[in-house]
């Protein structure tokens, strides 16, 4: 994987990682009220979860490139409009609010259990596997399968990362997270992000129909 690429795929979903949603505002809540050891069960369980969602989209991405290489690149126009609609409605969010949702009875393995079917019961998952993976795919490097595979890693680390730190650090977390001011800022930059990655997919989608032919 060209280093750039790297560099910019990391930022990308380390930023989206920070961005709140009901993933990390929940590692949040159970950091928050109960104990930092909680949050990172649940952090564990999500980020067990995304290593089936990498080997999913591995394998689909890789059957539908080897199939056809006019099919990938619709997958990769699809996957355009709904970065849009994902853009869109980040701009649009408003502050999330936490709830005392009382677990403090469940054990440890429960939180990583609630954490893995939080995260393949989210069809949401799969289908921004799907639409933003394939964006940072170089078809004329090495297979499609290994890129998906490392591209999975480093979303799975970031989000380990950046999830146990939210944990850690769930005092000051709450507070900052809870801002509305922070989090409309947060959404604004996450639909940036989001925007940019489309929009380079569109303008670069000429070539890639050039090369297809």
């Amino acid at each position: 994987m060209p280093f750039d690429t790297f560099v910019s795929f990391t930022l990308v979903m380390f930023l989206l990682a920070l961005s709140p949603g009901p993933d990390n505002l929940y590692v949040l809540m159970q950091s928050a009220l109960y104990t930092r050891i909680a949050g990172i069960w649940v952090t564990l369980g999500l980020c067990t979860g995304l290593i089936v969602h990498t080997l999913a989209a591995a394998l689909g991405i890789t059957m539908i490139f080897q199939t056809s290489e006019i099919a990938f690149t619709l997958l990769k126009i699809l996957g355009a409009g709904y970065l849009f609609f994902l853009a869109w409605k980040s701009y649009q969010s408003g502050a999330f609010h936490l709830k005392n949702n009382s677990v403090s009875t469940l054990s440890a393995i429960q939180l990583y259990q609630r954490g893995i079917w939080m995260n393949l019961t989210n069809p949401k998952v799969s289908i921004f596997f799907l639409a933003l993976l394939p964006q940072f795919i170089d078809t004329s490097a090495r297979s499609v399968s290994q890129q998906m595979l490392m591209l999975g890693s480093i979303t799975i680390m970031v989000t380990l990362m950046v999830f146990s730190s939210i944990a850690m650090l769930a005092g000051f977390a709450k507070n900052w997270i809870q801002s509305e001011k922070i989090q409309r800022s947060l959404h604004k930059i996450a639909a940036l992000i989001l925007l940019t990655i489309a929009l380079k997919l569109l303008i670069s989608l000429p070539y890639d129909l050039l090369e297809t032919y």
